[in-house]
């Protein structure tokens, strides 16, 4: 059994639902990154979220931006704050985000979206599947849907005064 369909349950009104878990769920990590101008994303399924797996993440990144300045929003996962993973990252923009704060990354958000489309009120034969089906998903968002569905496309968008000088020049 992988994660329980939370929403599709119900109970009596005033008691709590009961909802049976084995404690076996199987899991995978999702490294993503998303251009804030054009919306196209990278995504990288890996069988844990550790450091190597980060570092994975980063050649990743590098090898399809190469030659390219690479700047990447980071929260302060100890997978991201790694000594290895700095030395990895080295001549990219590591811009952190203060703790505790997904709202204020894009791909956070974005994930949320899938998650609830994909995942929620679902069962998957395999937690294969699930990411196939989660990865088609994102795939299949323009890059200006995924702008928009991130909140990147918002008037009230945090980086937005940023990127519009750095991309689009002054006003």
């Amino acid at each position: 059994m992988m994660f329980p369909p939370l929403r599709a349950g119900w109970a009596l009104r005033g008691e709590s639902a009961q909802v049976r878990i084995s404690g076996r769920n199987a899991r995978r990590v999702i490294f993503g990154a998303m251009n804030l101008v054009t919306g196209t994303r990278l995504m990288l399924p890996r069988p844990k979220g550790r450091a190597g797996d980060f570092q994975a993440f980063l050649s990743h990144v590098r090898q399809h931006y190469w030659g390219r300045h690479i700047a990447l929003l980071l929260d302060e996962d100890p997978s991201h704050t790694a000594k290895g993973s700095l030395r990895k990252a080295d001549g990219m923009t590591l811009l952190w985000l203060p703790k505790r704060s997904p709202e204020l990354n894009p791909m956070d958000t974005l994930w949320g979206q899938a998650k609830d489309v994909i995942a929620a009120n679902k069962q998957y034969a395999t937690i294969e599947d699930q990411i196939d089906r989660f990865l088609a998903f994102l795939d299949s968002l323009s890059g200006h849907e995924a702008l928009h569905t991130s909140g990147v496309r918002s008037a009230d968008f945090w980086l937005r005064e940023t990127l519009s000088k750095k991309f689009c020049g002054p006003a």
